[in-house]
Formats: C-alpha cells, sequence, structure tokens
C-alpha cells in the first residue's frame, strides 16, 4: 500500500527551503525586543510617593482640625467658666445698677490692657466694664435676647482680635435684659494653634520622608531578585551557565521555572534540527554516492540510475521538509485549528480525485484541537485519500468520537477495503514502505502523518474498523482547553 502526500510538489531550489524550515525550527518564536516601558522602580516609587503623600494630607488635616478644634473649645470654657461667675456674682442694687457680692477671681480683669474684659450692659443704663477695659468699651449685640452663651469674633480693638462670650440674663428684682460678656485676646489662642500646626507639619515631613525612603529601600530590595536573574542570564549569554539554578524567593522561583523551560525547550528544538539535517545528509548520501559512481563508469543506465535516485532523494527531502515546517510552527505554542473546518475542505479535494467514492462525516465539527491548520489539512489529507484510494468506495470520519476526554480530539477514518493485518500495520510507518506497489505514490504518507501528529504531542494508530470491515486510522491530537 503507497502513502501520498496531497500537498503541492515542492519547489526546485529544495535545499534553501530545507534550510528555511530549520532555521524557522531552531529559531522558534523570536521576536524584536519590546519597547522599554519604562523603570519598574521609578513607576513604584512614585506610587508610594503619590499613595503617602494623599495619606498624609488627608490624616494631616484631620488632626489639625481635631486639635484646633480642642484648643479652641478648651479656651471658650475657660471663659464660659467666667461668663458663668460673672452672672452668679451680679447682684441689683438699691439704685437699680449691677453689682457684684464677690470679687471675680481672675487678676487680669484688674490689669488695664490684659487682653481679658467684661462688661456688663443694659438698656436704659451705663456699660458696667472691667477695669481693665480702661477707656474702652465692648460693642455687644444687644438687640437680641440669647438666653444660652453666645460665642463669636470680634475685630473691634485695633491689633488686638478678640474672642468673645456673651449672654442675655434677667437679674432677680430687676426687669432689664442685661448683656453679660466676657471677651479674651485671641493672641493665647492663635499661639496654640501656630504651635500645634508646626509640630504636625515637621512631624508629618519626617514621618512622610521616613516612609518613602522605605518603599525605596523595600523596591531596592524587593527587586533584587530580578537583578540576579538578570546578571544570571547576561552569564547564560556569555557561556558562563547554561540554566538559572540560584535559588529565588518564591514569587520569582516561576519565572525562573518556566525561563529554564523555554531554554531547554530551545535546546531541544536545536537538537531537532541539527538532527533532521544530519538525517537528511545520511539519507541523501547513498543516492549521490550511486549516482557518482553510474557517472564516474559511464554506465549505459545512467539515466535510469539519475530518475531512481532522484526520486528516492525527493522522498526524503519532503519528509524532512515537512518534518522541519511542522517544527517551526509548533514553536510558536498559538496553535489552532477547527477540526471540522479542515475534515470538510479535504474531503473537498478528495472527492474530485476520487468523484466515485462516498464520503460520510460525523460528530462534533466545532471541536478546536492544539496543531497549526496546514499541518492538520496534511495529516488529514493522507489519511482519507489512503481511505479513499484503498477502500472499496466508501468513507467514513467521525471526529471527536470519545467526547468524554477533555484533554484529546479522537479523529477515526474508515473504508471499506481489504485492510491491513496487524503484523503489517507498524510497517507503514517506516519512510518508504509500501504494501501495494501497484499504485503511484512515495510511501511516505503516513510517516509524515505519525512524526508531525507526535511533534505536536498527538499519536496514530492503525485498527480494523468494525463498522466497515476495512482499516480504522484512529488520530488522537491534544484539544484545545474548553474547545
Amino acid at each position: 500500500m503507497e502513502h501520498k502526500v496531497l500537498t503541492p510538489g515542492l519547489a526546485p531550489d529544495r535545499a534553501e527551503e530545507l534550510a528555511g524550515a530549520v532555521s524557522g525550527a531552531v529559531s522558534g518564536a523570536v521576536k524584536e525586543t519590546a519597547p522599554n516601558t519604562g523603570s519598574l522602580s521609578r513607576r513604584m516609587l512614585l506610587i508610594a510617593a503619590a499613595w503617602i503623600s494623599v495619606l498624609l494630607l488627608g490624616g494631616g488635616i484631620a488632626l489639625d482640625r481635631t486639635m484646633t478644634g480642642l484648643a479652641t473649645r478648651n479656651f471658650d470654657d475657660q471663659m464660659g467658666y467666667m461668663l458663668t461667675a460673672m452672672v452668679g456674682s451680679a447682684e441689683i442694687g438699691p439704685d437699680g445698677e449691677v453689682f457684684f457680692n464677690r470679687a471675680l477671681g481672675d487678676q487680669r480683669f484688674l490689669e488695664p490692657n490684659s487682653g481679658l474684659y467684661w462688661q456688663i450692659t443694659g438698656k436704659g443704663h451705663e456699660d458696667f466694664p472691667s477695669r481693665s477695659l480702661w477707656d474702652r468699651t465692648l460693642k455687644l449685640n444687644g438687640g437680641h435676647f440669647d438666653g444660652d452663651p453666645h460665642i463669636y469674633d470680634s475685630e473691634q480693638f485695633d491689633g488686638e482680635r478678640l474672642r468673645v462670650i456673651e449672654r442675655s440674663v434677667i437679674l432677680p428684682g430687676s426687669q432689664i435684659k442685661w448683656q453679660f460678656a466676657v471677651a479674651a485676646s485671641r493672641g493665647e489662642l492663635d499661639g496654640q494653634i501656630s504651635r500645634i500646626r508646626s509640630i504636625l507639619v515637621w512631624s508629618f515631613v519626617v514621618l512622610g520622608l521616613g516612609l518613602i525612603i522605605m518603599a525605596a529601600l523595600q523596591t531596592y530590595y524587593g527587586l533584587g531578585p530580578l537583578r540576579r536573574v538578570r546578571r544570571a542570564i547576561a552569564g547564560m549569554r556569555e557561556g558562563q551557565a547554561s540554566r538559572l539554578d540560584e535559588p529565588l524567593p518564591l514569587e520569582v522561583q516561576p519565572l525562573v521555572v518556566e525561563l529554564n523551560g523555554l531554554l531547554e525547550h530551545s535546546e531541544r528544538q536545536a537538537e531537532e534540527a541539527r538532527t533532521h539535517a544530519g538525517n537528511l545528509a545520511h539519507a541523501l548520501k547513498t543516492p549521490l554516492t550511486v549516482v557518482m559512481n553510474a557517472a564516474t563508469a559511464k554506465a549505459e543506465d545512467l539515466a535510469d540510475t539519475v530518475i531512481r535516485e532522484a526520486a528516492v532523494m525527493r522522498r526524503q527531502v519532503d519528509h524532512h521538509l515537512a518534518r522541519a515546517r511542522a517544527v517551526g510552527r509548533r514553536a510558536t505554542g498559538l496553535s489552532r485549528a477547527n477540526v471540522g473546518e479542515s475534515a470538510e475542505a479535504v474531503e473537498r479535494a478528495v472527492v474530485r480525485l476520487y468523484p466515485g467514492v462516498r464520503f460520510d462525516m460525523d460528530g462534533n465539527r466545532d471541536v478546536t484541537v492544539a496543531i497549526e491548520r496546514q499541518d492538520l489539512d496534511e495529516i488529514l489529507g493522507n489519511l482519507i485519500e489512503n481511505a479513499a484510494k484503498y477502500g472499496g468506495g466508501s468513507v467514513f470520519v467521525t471526529i471527536d468520537a470519545v467526547p468524554d476526554d477533555t484533554k484529546t480530539c479522537e479523529i477515526w477514518i474508515e473504508d471499506d477495503g481489504m485492510g491491513i493485518p496487524a503484523n503489517a500495520r507498524d510497517k507503514l510507518f517506516t519512510r518508504g514502505a509500501r504494501l501495494d506497489t501497484g499504485k503511484p505514490g512515495t510511501g511516505l504518507g503516513l510517516a509524515i502523518v505519525r512524526d508531525v501528529a507526535e511533534l505536536y504531542g498527538g499519536s496514530i494508530m492503525l485498527k480494523e474498523s468494525d463498522d466497515l470491515g476495512g482499516l480504522l486510522a484512529v488520530l488522537r491530537l491534544p484539544r484545545v482547553a474548553g474547545k
């Protein structure tokens, strides 16, 4: 039986094409270096500095309002105590004027311009001020009645901002609404607020600088393993090592494992390319020697010898070129192909070659496998054409014959021919092996199918068809996850 590749004939300069395919297998998915996107350390430091600044600014504003509010509230409470003491000590004298039945405790009320003042005002009566006011008078808001203390700021004295608390009271024995007020210079309060804010600013500046320095140190030491990886890769490029075997943190170790895997994969591809080149050279050596000897001896059958040996060399080049191309395409790691679309395309091509053959197809036509479409077409083309050529007129293709298998897609190609004895099936996977020499062919079809399928992690097996009685080719290819 012979097996034929459905792909078109190769270009005349096969050596250059094979060299290109082998070069693709060695280079794999090498791409141009990605453009530099900036420093990772600078990016981390900028993010840390921005976030630290936002947090410190928000915290500083909140703490400033809290501390200044406490200082202001404490200042107001002190004035409130003095106002309460004034109201508790005030009485109405026989002349209808207000007087204190006991002296107020704070000595500053007796010192002129001391910064602490009190004043009592009543309609129809002269203002009753503290001695500390001297020749000045507090301008109170006497047009309303405040049963509760009312606090506000005043600018009525030049060069001295006041904090004023006042309250309206009707004293026993009098029907007049008296306005009691205590005023204190804001100088002490503003001084306290300034000291609080100065402490907060310097504290937060030092804290911010410390946090940024800590973030810089954390970035430097945190990215240290990546610098070690870079130095190790540079050493590998200089030939000092072939793998990254230095202990690294858990977060970086997976990167090293993948990098070592990539290196191993590249070495394996290079070794495969060298093996293919060596195999091809060895395969071509004997035919070339035969041709050379015949030409040197000027043999009478020189033309027939050249044709025969050229056919042998062409079969070898076909085989190694197909394998090398598959290796190169596999290296991308992004191979995807829809089995239904590929099988239908192959069926349309084979129908034109064998119009008398009946084709049937069943199964999940939407399944996707991890293989390049061109390679899948070549595999299915060999198998389906062999079934059409050597079968009895019927070919049945089943896609995803074992749907419960989530990792592998099984494709069955069956025919109703004579079949192949079990002890002769493995022989068909040998390059150039043919059981039927009566039909034209190279005998490389199944050998290429097996090699290409194995390159993608698949397999091919020949069995006897239970339904049609002929040959059953079971092709297994890795399924794309979720497909």
